[in-house]
């Protein structure tokens, strides 16, 4: 099964790509999808939709997960960092993927063991669990986790079932 791992927002959401056979996982690809901010809202939105849909057509996944909305200080950032969402999940969906959704602290520990990690422990972890992945930036490490977290949950499913 190959899982598209999505870290959204506005400025640059980050995408991983694995295969998962059984407790095995593989990395595939990853890397940012950036929107200029000098750009209106609207174009920004479907940029990133556009791009979304090329990484889906280059590398057709099986299943997407993306990591839940966390509350910002400013509602500014919260509101936009939703609408970003909002767009990677509509074209995840539009693409006919069934998309996981994980707050960030089970992503945390699902890939590191407690809630409360850093984003470094969470990087780190994510290199031991891909070993030779070369990882495209801060938002493609958190993708990659995601995706992690997605092949960790559906195969614990595929056991209960």
């Amino acid at each position: 099964m190959i899982i598209l791992g999505l870290d959204p927002s506005l400025s640059s959401t980050g995408w991983g790509l694995i295969r998962a056979e059984g407790n095995r996982l593989t990395h595939l690809a990853n890397g940012q999808l950036k929107t200029s901010a000098s750009e209106p809202l609207p174009q920004r939105l479907s940029h990133l939709a556009t791009m979304l849909d090329a990484v889906i057509a280059d590398h057709h996944p099986d299943s997407a997960a993306a990591e839940e909305i966390f509350l910002n200080k400013n509602p500014q950032s919260t509101l936009k960092l939703a609408q970003a969402r909002g767009v990677v999940l509509m074209t995840a969906a539009r693409a006919g993927l069934t998309v996981g959704e994980y707050a960030a602290r089970l992503v945390k520990k699902a890939v590191v063991g407690t809630g409360a990690a850093e984003k470094a422990q969470v990087h780190a972890m994510v290199q031991r669990l891909l070993p030779g992945v070369k990882i495209e930036g801060p938002d493609a490490a958190d993708a990659l986790a995601v995706a992690i977290t997605h092949a960790h949950h559906l195969a614990t499913a595929r056991r209960i079932a």
